[in-house]
């Protein structure tokens, strides 16, 4: 599968910024089920300080602001070829050790209500492997926890989401990692795209969970929708929670408050479609 993906987000200040500086991770990368054919980001007005890939092998561009600007407009777009693994990503890579991945953090820190429901869930004796333990554990997380757009930001934590029993694909997938690592697997968060059947512009990118398992390597798992990732699925960026795969984050000095507007476009770009503009250009 082809996929399009045409990505724009604005931040208008209701006043002007003396400094900012922006950390860009919307770059997909090359990784089992997918392969980036084109790829362009840019940032009106930035000018860009470099790039570098950080301990996750994320691509991470740096940008920062001349003065006295109201605007950022960041655009990335291009196609990334995709063929359904079953959420399997394979073997570790990057420079972080697996041990990392079962760190805890503060979004996704086990309180009393993720422990208590880990160790409801965690009965020795229907233990039938890896992969069925992990999927029982995503569908009891799916039954309990409603999707429900504008419940939850996101500085919201698993445990808080897990008490108020409602939340956004974000929570899912931090909820997930909380209770994988309680059960002794690594476990990390994925910043990505989705294409969502029948919808082509959506209001923001997607994430999930990925848990790596004995012999199998990396797997992932999406809450919010009940299957592991398939060719619908870009992975971009990787990390302990949403805030170290976060498409972007940085500093912006200054008091001034932010209207965001975000503008995206996920579609499959058919054969002939692929032609045509080969023959365009």
């Amino acid at each position: 599968m082809l996929l399009n993906i045409v990505h724009r987000t604005v931040y208008d200040y209701d006043a002007n910024i003396p400094y900012a500086l922006q950390q860009l991770r919307m770059t997909p990368k090359d990784s089992a089920g997918q392969k980036v054919i084109n790829w362009i980001s840019n940032i009106d007005g930035g000018n860009r300080q470099g790039s570098y890939l950080d301990q996750h092998n994320n691509r991470v561009d740096l940008f920062s602001f001349p003065e006295d600007q109201n605007q950022i407009v960041i655009h990335v777009e291009g196609q990334v070829e995709t063929s359904d693994t079953a959420g399997t990503v394979g073997k570790h890579g990057g420079y972080a050790p697996l041990w990392y991945f079962q760190r805890e953090t503060p979004l996704t820190r086990p309180g009393l209500a993720i422990r208590k429901m880990v160790r409801q869930f965690d009965d020795p004796g229907s233990d039938n492997g890896d992969a069925p333990r992990l999927f029982a554990l995503l569908n009891l997380i799916r039954d309990t926890v409603r999707y429900e757009i504008g419940t939850s930001h996101s500085d919201t934590t698993a445990e808080e989401a897990l008490v108020a029993q409602t939340g956004v694909c974000q929570d899912h997938a931090h909820l997930f990692i909380a209770a994988a690592r309680l059960l002794g697997y690594p476990a990390r968060y994925v910043s990505g795209y989705l294409l969502i059947d029948g919808t082509v512009d959506q209001d923001a990118g997607h994430g999930w969970a990925e848990v790596h398992v004995p012999l199998l390597g990396w797997i992932g798992f999406d809450v919010s929708n009940g299957i592991s990732p398939d060719e619908r699925y870009v992975r971009v960026a990787t990390g302990l929670d949403f805030k170290e795969a976060s498409p972007v984050s940085g500093l912006i000095f200054g008091g001034a408050q932010a209207k965001l507007t975000v503008t995206l476009r996920v579609e499959e770009t058919t054969q002939m479609q692929q032609q045509q503009q080969q023959q365009s250009n």
